[in-house]
């Protein structure tokens, strides 16, 4: 009996890799995995829904939820998690030494709607008294110019958002101090710990303090499926789901192995020992229950930035079958 043929964009993780090379393969469906950079993958999708299957943003698939009619499914699966201290910049000479000096600054991000920037905007506000709608946001291209929203927004007006011009650069600007700090998912080119510094440089003890307080692990990305292509065949959620977690549980053992390295991080054994101390042994969870009060965060904080025009409920992002999926 032939197998159904999708075709999933996915970026070259580890936690997937055996879904790529076919050694994982999902019940009843033959997939042609296209490793693409992530920028390229969320464009192709959000814009033009070029693949049955995609990872994705999880604020531009949050976003998606307010179209009528909504034109993606997500299953529980976070190929891509980040602590984000690391990811606040600043220009040396713009007076930013401690979070509430942010407030009044101009700030630069690629995209307002970016998940990255949400998970920022929150953690200052929540963490730091910096309010969303305290600063300017100025968009555009981290290190090429003429970067655009991919997804259209219709954001409330105490939110400011102004683009960068055509030929300018985030990267350019804050060095330069035309902006004085910037949110991202990727470290700047121009970033030399001097002109342009982070606003948190010892990052780890502050990231590891957040965990213990709040013990969210912020999801970047989760893994959606063109509605369509789901209503047609509703057991292909479940079926992705499972092969996604045996992939991942390859990974999770690989990276405990001690004989021999499986990635070129020198102290692997120590961090990976560290982490299942701090975080438990699934440390990079999938699945619905042991996520609910991180997503609930994360979509609060979409609301509260204008994103999200109400607030949406966990259970709304998921493919019901599996809310209450089980690894095997």
């Amino acid at each position: 009996m032939s197998k159904l043929k999708l075709t999933l964009g996915c970026w070259n993780y580890d936690r997937t890799r055996a879904i790529q090379d076919g050694s994982v393969q999902p019940d009843g469906i033959d997939i042609n995995y296209l490793d693409m950079p992530v920028e390229e993958t969320f464009f192709r999708m959000a814009r033009y829904r070029e693949f049955d299957v995609s990872e994705m943003s999880l604020s531009s698939y949050s976003v998606s939820l307010h179209r009528d009619p909504k034109p993606f499914i997500a299953i529980p699966v976070f190929p891509s998690r980040f602590f984000r201290h690391s990811c606040i910049f600043v220009n040396a000479k713009s007076g930013i030494k401690e979070p509430k000096d942010l407030i009044g600054k101009k700030i630069g991000v690629p995209e307002f709607q970016m998940t990255a920037p949400v998970w920022i905007r929150g953690i200052l506000s929540d963490h730091y008294g910096v309010p969303v709608d305290s600063v300017t946001y100025h968009t555009g291209g981290e290190e090429e110019p003429g970067r655009y929203e991919k997804i259209k927004l219709n954001l409330p007006e105490k939110i400011k958002v102004t683009p960068i011009p055509e030929d300018r650069t985030l990267a350019q600007m804050l060095r330069s101090g035309e902006i004085d700090a910037f949110h991202t998912a990727r470290k700047p080119s121009t970033y030399d710990g001097v002109t342009v510094k982070r606003l948190f440089e010892d990052y780890r003890p502050i990231e590891l303090d957040y965990y213990r307080k709040t013990k969210i692990f912020p999801i970047m990305h989760t893994i959606a499926i063109r509605r369509e292509v789901y209503e047609a065949n509703r057991w292909i959620a479940q079926s992705l789901f499972k092969a996604f977690c045996e992939a991942q549980r390859r990974t999770y053992h690989d990276l405990q192995e001690t004989a021999a390295l499986k990635a070129m991080v020198p102290w692997l054994s120590h961090d990976i020992e560290e982490a299942r101390r701090e975080m438990g042994d699934d440390y990079w969870s999938y699945g619905f229950e042991n996520n609910r009060s991180q997503l609930d965060t994360f979509l609060r904080y979409h609301h509260e930035c204008g994103l999200s025009p109400r607030l949406l409920k966990a259970e709304e992002l998921f493919a019901p079958e599996t809310l209450e999926a089980f690894k095997i």
